[in-house]
């Protein structure tokens, strides 16, 4: 009997350095995405004005693991129906003001409805090898600013720095569509790969900043994004 209490012993040791590693590459991973995420990109960009004429009011959204820019759906600079049509929604005939755009990895957009459903193979996957990109699209009535939906404002040109990052990742073919978590939102098809380095929320910030905008140069997650939005101002009798 003493072999094979010695092997268990082992086992349970290897086991416990194993889990020690995995812990230890986690703590590292989120320590250096929340240093990453503190060096700012476009240091010296500033908010223009709410009279500035011409400024476009966008919105940065966050469920607290994933983040989206709300965008008005019509503007001198940008039509987006054109581009993410309300027929392809189960609901289409709702008086939609705005398009919330976010970019993300395909499996875990379609096939993980709540982050309980999260896979653990999946996330593997993604750690290991990565996995296809895919965009989704939720359309808003005027949505409300919020701690979780800040605005920003951009210049004419910022907004058009920004929409044309945007239209980089869409697909340049023939558009696929995929049924959205409810009638207001799709997903469609996208290029690029997401991959431990390249996440939802790298995707943000990096279009944020081909925009101009002030934001960090790492950020995974979307803490590291948000810090950068400030909060809306609290309404006055709240």
């Amino acid at each position: 009997m003493a072999a094979p209490a010695r092997y268990l012993k082992l086992a349970a040791r290897i086991s416990g350095w194993a889990l020690a590693g995995l812990a230890m590459v986690v703590a590292l991973f989120a320590l250096s995405g929340w240093m990453g995420s503190s060096i700012p990109r476009n240091r010296d960009w500033q908010e223009p004005a709410p009279e500035m004429a011409g400024s476009v009011e966008i919105m940065v959204g966050t469920n607290g693991i994933h983040t989206e820019l709300v965008l008005p759906l019509v503007t001198p600079e940008k039509d987006w129906r054109q581009v993410f049509p309300a027929a392809d929604l189960a609901v289409p005939e709702r008086p939609f003001t705005h398009v919330a755009v976010s970019w993300g990895e395909r499996e875990v957009f379609l096939n993980t409805p709540t982050w309980w459903d999260l896979s653990p193979m999946t996330v593997l996957r993604i750690i290991g090898i990565g996995g296809d990109g895919l965009i989704h699209a939720a359309h808003y009535v005027r949505p409300a600013p919020s701690d979780s939906n800040r605005p920003l404002r951009l210049t004419s040109e910022e907004y058009r720095r920004l929409v044309a990052a945007i239209e980089r990742a869409l697909p340049q073919g023939p558009r696929v569509v995929h049924p959205g978590y409810g009638p207001h939102d799709v997903f469609y098809d996208a290029p690029g790969r997401y991959t431990i380095t390249r996440t939802c929320n790298q995707w943000t910030s990096d279009t944020l900043a081909a925009a101009g905008v002030r934001t960090g140069w790492w950020t995974p997650f979307a803490g590291g994004v948000m810090k950068w939005v400030p909060l809306p101002p609290v309404a006055s009798g709240a």
